[in-house]
């Protein structure tokens, strides 16, 4: 590691303790988790700690481990990945932390910490169906209001469940069931390698 990662590892040890559950070190930033029930205290600290200073969350997103490692991954499904950015401190940091219940995948929202995990936390609710306590409007932000599931959960099907088109009958947009068949859409390449273009 270098001695800026050094450091920020050591502030992160001092200021987070055993609230840190892992730390993981990879293409030279730092990936910590906590447990979802020290979630919040934890990304205060984050924000407020002199010695870490993350005055802006980049990035939030859900993530569905059920297929990971191909099959052999055997932890919880649900998790909330965090990117955090120290402009004081020139310095980055990313925080998982996984739901603890996977039928109904629950975590604290950020948006009294930082503003910006509002439409972050909405798009990992409508794509994920990951709620967030206290979020003051989760609603569907990049599907239709009457869509029926999470489209990026690995148990959704590929095609969908219902199509959207427009009816000039009607002269409205319907949904009706899916009519696509199932077909494989990975493209096959056909090389010729002996060929010579003459």
């Amino acid at each position: 590691m270098s001695a800026k990662l050094d450091q920020l590892s050591a502030s992160l040890q001092a200021v987070l303790g055993e609230k840190i559950t892992k730390q993981i070190v990879a293409l030279g930033e730092i990936t910590i988790e906590c447990k979802s029930s020290d979630y919040l205290e934890v990304c205060q600290l984050l924000r407020d700690d002199a010695s870490l200073k993350f005055e802006q969350l980049i990035d939030l997103c859900g993530v569905d481990y059920q297929e990971y490692g191909d099959g052999t991954y055997d932890g919880l499904r649900y998790a909330v990945v965090n990117h955090f950015l120290s402009v004081s401190l020139n310095q980055r940091l990313r925080l998982r932390v996984f739901a603890t219940d996977e039928d109904f995948p629950i975590l604290p929202t950020l948006v009294n910490i930082w503003s910006v995990a509002n439409w972050f936390e909405r798009e990992a609710f409508d794509l994920y169906g990951i709620m967030f306590e206290n979020h003051p409007d989760l609603r569907r932000l990049l599907t239709d209001y009457g869509f029926v599931g999470h489209p990026f959960r690995k148990d959704f099907p590929m095609i969908g469940n219902v199509e959207m088109r427009y009816d000039p009958e009607q002269q409205r947009v319907i949904y009706q069931p899916v009519s696509i068949e199932l077909r494989n859409n990975v493209p096959r390449v056909i090389r010729n390698e002996g060929a010579h273009n003459g």
